[in-house]
């Protein structure tokens, strides 16, 4: 059995008070996690390493990004390991979803950082330099679907920018936070310079937020949670970004290449077990191709590899949906039911006949579920992709009309033939109740620093 520790100050601490991590596989028993109730050494940890942090320069600190991603890398079967074992995903998402674009995102921006260009404002008689200057100690909360994939994703633009950490990954899925802790110690990053404490949301993920000497938060979770975050930072004017819950529609429209669009909405659809903020939880099909899709696209289902949910607890709430979904009238066209072995396992689920404005299709369920619906119109389809009070993502599937529609759909980011096609370059994050601000590229840097405009009169 694996003990977690908290990272802190460059030292492995143990607690004496301990909770299980429990695999969702077969729910046994795979670590002991400390439970941490403040936050006080590690910040103070971060603290005393930002300002030896912060007088590196942008080379340096993109040198120790490379040094984490080369000790990723060349542990990069333990990753998927720990990351199969921790969610229950498959080995081959661990490894190309999770694994390898956690390498990816210490690569991208320790390589970002070194093509990155000071901004100069030539005035007729001044010019004006804007520095970019760091925040100080950040706060960095991440969800359990995609573990080290999205704390690496905020690890490395803050360290970046010369900022310390002060991480809390889930509760749920603590295995890989703690082997990257380890691997920040081999290679000798500067103590204090990231610290991961580990412990439940209300009790230790609060206290990162309401810490005064926590500059910022960064946390992506559920829109619930986002909430509370957000009441708690706000009047203390900490810098926020919000990335939180979804329930992204997959548009089908008349002219769509039906070889390219049927694995690609399932792959939406069911990636994950679900599990991603991104996928396609609505998939709206206009009616002159409707049986057709759908014909395939239950064929192709029938092949398609996923893992159990997270939690017991979670397959609880994702069956309430079906059985809501039954209730207001729906169809299960495939799945629904709950498969004899054990661990938290749900067969994927395909729901016909709802309204696109009932509960079922506009409240996020967050599982292996989808609800399939009927258009006539290009405008019909964008209303429906509307109707919810989330605004993350979607895609768009037509040979000739995807530009035109994407831009009608009230998302933070759209793909067309294509989904979770990634360039860490632009901006991610959503609208209405799926967050607040945005993370990527030059999006990521700016949020982890703050900038400073000088204006120097010439002579």
């Amino acid at each position: 059995m694996i003990q977690v520790e908290n990272y802190i100050g460059g030292k492995f601490v143990t607690l004496g008070e301990d909770f299980e991590d429990v695999s969702p596989l077969d729910f046994s028993i795979i670590a002991k996690v400390p439970r941490t109730r403040n936050v006080d050494d590690a910040v103070e940890a971060a603290k005393s390493a930002q300002p030896e942090w912060s007088a590196l320069s942008i080379e340096q600190r993109c040198d120790w990004l490379d040094k984490i991603a080369d000790e990723l890398e060349s542990q990069i079967d333990e990753v998927a390991r720990l990351e199969s074992l921790d969610t229950g995903k498959p080995h081959h998402v661990a490894m190309n979803v999770d694994a390898n674009r956690s390498v990816n995102n210490f690569r991208f921006f320790a390589d970002f950082g070194r093509k990155m260009e000071s901004q100069t404002f030539q005035m007729p008689d001044a010019t004006n330099y804007v520095v970019r200057k760091p925040i100080g100690v950040v706060g960095l909360i991440s969800p359990w679907n995609l573990p080290l994939y999205l704390l690496s994703w905020k690890i490395a633009p803050a360290l970046l920018m010369g900022n310390t950490i002060v991480a809390k990954p889930s509760e749920i899925t603590p295995l890989t936070a703690h082997f990257l802790a380890k691997i920040c110690s081999q290679i000798g990053l500067p103590a204090g310079v990231l610290n991961i404490v580990h412990g439940y949301g209300p009790e230790v993920g609060q206290a990162i937020v309401e810490h005064p000497e926590i500059r910022a938060i960064s946390f992506t979770g559920g829109t619930s949670t986002g909430k509370i975050v957000a009441a708690t930072a706000a009047p203390m004017f900490k810098k926020l970004s919000l990335e939180l819950g979804g329930k992204n529609a997959s548009l089908v429209l008349d002219d769509a290449d039906l070889d390219i669009a049927v694995p690609g909405v399932l792959r939406a659809s069911f990636l994950n077990s679900g599990q991603i903020c991104l996928c396609g939880s609505r998939v709206l099909v206009h009616s002159s191709i409707y049986d057709e899709f759908m014909e395939r696209y239950l064929q192709e289902l029938k092949g398609f590899e996923i893992g159990p949910v997270i939690s017991d607890e979670h397959r609880s709430k994702v069956l309430s949906y079906i059985d809501l979904a039954k209730e207001e009238g729906g169809t299960i066209l495939s799945g629904g039911n709950v498969p004899d072995k054990k661990g938290a396992w749900i067969e994927p689920t395909v729901i016909s006949g709802l309204s696109h404005e009932s509960r079922t299709a506009t409240e996020e369920i967050f599982g292996p579920v989808v609800t399939v619906h009927k258009f006539d119109t290009d405008e019909e389809a964008i209303k429906m992709a509307n109707c919810t009070q989330y605004g993350l993502a979607g895609s768009v599937w037509s040979k000739t009309k995807g530009r035109e529609v994407a831009e009608q759909i009230d998302s933070g980011m759209v793909w067309v033939n294509t989904w979770l096609h990634r360039d860490l370059r632009v901006p991610f994050g959503g609208v209405k109740d799926s967050g607040v601000g945005r993370e990527g590229g030059m999006w990521s840097l700016g949020f982890f620093s703050e900038a400073v405009n000088i204006c120097v009169m010439e002579d």
